[in-house]
């Protein structure tokens, strides 16, 4: 299993400094507290920390993830457009059953 030796060896050495490990995970657990204490802004400065080491110390990856962003969000757009539409069909069926149901109460 490569995806468990590469996390092995992300975690426990060769791939990364100590001190970087330290800074990322300080990061990223400080974003996930200031995320739950609504403090948004601190957390996302919190959360760019922890990318900027990780794309210094990996940056042929973090260049491949930057260029392929634009797909994943329209891919994203496309999924959000789909879900909206459906949700009006829902919400005209519904209220056309109710009408209807109405109606023949004689409401």
């Amino acid at each position: 299993m490569p995806v468990v030796e590469s996390r092995e060896k992300f975690f426990r050495g060769g791939a990364m400094d100590s001190w970087k490990k330290a800074v990322i995970a300080g990061a990223v657990g400080a974003a996930t507290v200031l995320f739950l204490k609504k403090r948004i802004s601190a957390g996302v400065l919190a959360s760019g920390v922890a990318l900027a080491v990780v794309a210094a110390e990996y940056p042929e990856k973090f260049d491949q993830v930057r260029k392929s962003l634009p797909d994943y969000f329209d891919r994203g757009m496309r999924v959000m457009a789909m879900a909206s539409r459906a949700g009006e069909r829902i919400t005209e069926a519904a209220g056309r059953g109710a009408a209807d149901v109405w109606d023949e109460i004689g409401g």
